[in-house]
């Protein structure tokens, strides 16, 4: 293991791991934390920039989950967000049969710093095909992401709950 990831290791283990474990060791339950990852990760991507933080929220709400968790992952998978808005930008004109924006990802952060609001304008319609192509993939993504960190989960419980009984 290099330095740089073994820093990139503690950083995950001190900003996301330690949070985790901390909610899971005040009741909150595997099933509910991985669903709020789950949803942290998919809703943290959808193809709208400005978005992700009132998604996260608001499925919070209404779900009864975590706000701390989903809200942390959620701010954690930013770059992802800016990765992606070009593959779905391209996954929505290929489901939509409409022309290719030749954009990149460096103007369109560069128009959302000048206007947001005019730059949601004129990528209306670009950013409502990659919404309708996040749709399609987001809950395939977050039924498998759920079914992993299930077990995972459960089982930091069990060898938190063992480690309180040998202290």
């Amino acid at each position: 293991m290099d330095l740089d990831s073994g820093v990139r290791e503690g950083f995950f283990r001190r900003r996301i791991a330690r949070a985790i474990v901390e909610l899971l060791r005040q009741g909150v339950t595997p099933e509910k934390m991985a669903l709020s990852l789950a949803l942290g990760v998919a809703l943290g991507v959808f193809p709208a920039l400005g978005t992700t933080t009132a998604l996260c929220a608001l499925a919070a709400l209404i779900l009864r989950l975590n706000l701390p968790a989903i809200q942390i992952v959620n701010y954690f998978v930013y770059p992802a967000q800016i990765a992606l808005l070009i593959p779905f930008f391209r996954a929505g004109e290929k489901l939509f049969g409409a022309p290719h924006l030749p954009l990149s990802v460096r103007q369109i952060l560069a128009m959302v710093r000048a206007s947001f609001w005019s730059a949601t304008r004129l990528l209306w319609t670009t950013v409502w095909h990659a919404a309708v192509a996040w749709c399609l993939i987001a809950p395939v993504f977050v039924a498998v992401l759920y079914f992993i960190m299930v077990p995972i989960l459960q089982g930091v419980v069990r060898r938190t709950l063992k480690q309180r009984a040998r202290d």
